[in-house]
């Protein structure tokens, strides 16, 4: 067995396509699109509650300013 070549993927895309159509196609890669961005921007707003706690209970460090 070698493996799936690029003829055996060409294939198969082609019978996806004549299956669904491009346009449903399009409609489910936007909503996948959508569904991931939501996803990343979930994970990417929340912060674990031991780093919450961990940067509360530090040493609070002086922020210098220089003029330049």
């Amino acid at each position: 067995m070698e493996g799936i070549s690029i003829t055996k993927l060409l294939v198969i895309a082609v019978l996806i396509v004549l299956l669904f159509g491009t346009s449903k196609l399009r409609t489910l890669g936007a909503d996948l699109g959508a569904a991931l961005k939501g996803f990343k921007k979930a994970v990417g707003e929340e912060t674990p509650p031991a780093q919450n706690t961990a940067e509360s209970q530090s040493a609070p460090q002086s922020v210098e300013k220089k003029d330049v």
